[in-house]
């Protein structure tokens, strides 16, 4: 069985939920998308009962402090458990150079040597680029860029062991350079950042992102099976999934899954 579960759902600025960030997991371990903001990506992975010795495989989609700041947290936990001769085997984090540069200095100024010294020989960088293909846990995972309107920013798809296809657009609006990744898959993981009908109170397109209306419309076109909404406004937290999964269904059809912080979804 393959899952993701669900460490974080909501955008930069939420604080009744943690910034977008999930594993895809083979069931025996990790492969962990995006970082969010803070210390609570450790507390999530903990409620998730998610073993830092069981992670090995960690992608930055981007430089923006939602997605990149909580891999210093990741990596003094590794770096700990390599310490403590806990940690099998390295741990390899993949993003584009930009990044690298910033994880870098970011560690550098924060932690101590006795957890970056293990940078470059137990922690591993890998550069990704346009169109690259990495094997990852069990899957051939295809890195491309989302031709981000504001900095370069990584989107990935897979397919999976059991034949479907996953496709994961980073945090802004789908674009038609990016149809031969999206069409067709069984999961398109697309940001929403506030229903259609709230657009006036939070403003989507002045920060270059997407409504639920935009996401579902893109879903029935792409002809996807199952559409993920996250990255979201947190104002409607307690009746978010209702809201967005009703707006959602005058544009799509198909399976609309909105999920909190700590959801399992089974692939």
């Amino acid at each position: 069985m393959e899952l993701v579960n669900m460490l974080g759902t909501g955008n930069a600025m939420v604080t009744k939920c943690y910034n977008t960030c999930f594993t895809i997991s083979n069931m025996k371990e990790h492969f962990l998308v995006d970082t969010g903001g803070g210390n609570t990506i450790l507390s999530n992975l903990e409620k998730l009962d998610i073993g830092i010795n069981k992670i090995h495989h960690v992608f930055i989609s981007h430089r923006h402090n939602d997605h990149i700041s909580g891999i210093v947290w990741i990596i003094r936990a590794v770096a700990q458990q390599i310490i403590n001769g806990k940690y099998e085997g390295n741990l390899t984090i993949y993003c584009h150079k930009d990044n690298i540069d910033a994880i870098n200095t970011i560690t550098d100024l924060l932690l101590d040597k006795k957890f970056t010294k293990y940078i470059g020989s137990r922690i591993i960088f890998n550069e990704i680029y346009d169109k690259c293909t990495y094997a990852i846990l069990d899957w051939n995972v295809e890195f491309f860029d989302i031709k981000s309107t504001k900095q370069l920013q990584f989107g990935f798809n897979t397919i999976l062991k059991s034949g479907k296809k996953l496709a994961f657009l980073g945090d802004e609006p789908y674009k038609e350079d990016l149809f031969e990744y999206a069409c067709n898959v069984d999961y398109l993981f697309h940001e929403a950042f506030c229903l259609y009908s709230q657009m006036d109170i939070f403003k989507p397109y002045e920060k270059h992102h997407a409504t639920v209306k935009d996401a579902c419309e893109t879903a029935c076109k792409l002809n996807v099976k199952n559409i993920v909404l996250f990255h979201t406004e947190d104002k409607n937290i307690d009746s978010r999934k209702k809201l967005y999964t009703d707006e959602g269904k005058e544009f799509f059809s198909g399976n609309i899954i909105v999920p909190d912080d700590l959801d399992i979804i089974e692939l």
